[in-house]
């Protein structure tokens, strides 16, 4: 194993950073989106890690934040009970959806015209920008809180996934609302990602990172990860041969994909890590953590 210190720091958040999304590549490049306990969001140039702008405007820890396709429009969730629309380009705030109680993930449903919250009321809410006075359709399941919600085009349509502290993943119809499939896991589901590729589903839950099947749900892979104190959160590689995870333990790992033997292990943070994201070229992956910071790590190792 290497050790590896950070390549980079991305100063800023004041809090601790508990979202970070990498933008689809855009005409404009590649954007960092991070969300922050400080009640901001950040956005930064996913290349460099220059800061663009921030967006202020809520009273509570902002938990998830999400950029729409084009990287034109930023949805925030958060813990003042609710969740807000954002211009991207200019960090002017546009919509405020109202919630009885802490939202804590959102994400844009496919075409940009709806927002998905869901969080500690246990519902998935959907919200159309064009009536934002309207009443959101809600879909009712889970029973704890919600921490993950993930919008996509799949064969049958469009679908929401979803991840919670009752140990289940749930997929959800958008057209019918009704859910269709609920996997059930050994401990909370804290993270799901989906591969660049979008083939693959990197869940996080207990002490296990599982490696899904999109289309199936079914799981290919599976790797218990004692040292890392919890996972909070993992991500798979583009190359789809090497993981990153981290949690309760400080530091952040990289790992072979089919032998689950440690590759790298990144030390800087000074409390549990929250998030982590390969960039599209899957050069580095970036972190996010109790301590505040912002940072990126090369991969050094070759990842076989």
């Amino acid at each position: 194993t290497s050790l590896e210190m950070a390549e980079s720091l991305f100063p800023g958040h004041s809090r601790p950073v508990v979202g970070l999304q990498y933008s689809a590549v855009t005409e404009d490049g590649c954007f960092l989106l991070s969300a922050c306990h400080d009640k901001t969001a950040m956005l930064r140039d996913g290349e460099t890690g220059d800061w663009i702008g921030t967006f202020e405007g809520h009273n509570g820890a902002v938990w998830w934040a999400a950029l729409n396709q084009e990287a034109t429009m930023a949805a925030t969730a958060s813990g003042d009970f609710s969740a807000k629309v954002w211009d991207a380009t200019t960090g002017d705030e546009r919509l405020t959806f109202k919630h009885k109680h802490i939202v804590r993930t959102i994400d844009w449903l496919p075409g940009g015209a709806h927002v998905a919250t869901a969080g500690k009321e246990k519902l998935v809410r959907i919200f159309d920008l064009a009536r934002p006075e309207a009443e959101p359709q809600v879909a009712t399941g889970h029973e704890g809180l919600v921490r993950v919600l993930m919008c996509s085009n799949e064969v049958h349509g469009q679908q929401i996934l979803t991840g919670s502290e009752d140990k289940t993943i749930r997929t959800w119809d958008v057209r019918t609302l009704a859910e269709t499939r609920c996997l059930t896991f050994d401990g909370p589901v804290t993270s799901v990602q989906t591969s660049a590729g979008g083939n693959v589903l990197t869940v996080a839950a207990g002490n296990d990172v599982h490696f899904l099947d999109r289309q199936t749900m079914r799981v290919i892979k599976k790797h218990t990860l004692p040292d890392v104190g919890g996972v909070n959160t993992a991500a798979l590689h583009p190359s789809g041969t090497s993981f990153v995870a981290g949690g309760g333990s400080f530091w952040v790992y990289l790992y072979n994909y089919e032998t689950g033997k440690e590759l790298q292990c990144s030390k800087g943070h000074h409390g549990p890590v929250y998030c982590v994201r390969f960039s599209p070229s899957g050069h580095y992956y970036t972190s996010g953590g109790d301590d505040g910071t912002i940072r990126t790590w090369k991969v050094k190792e070759p990842s076989v």
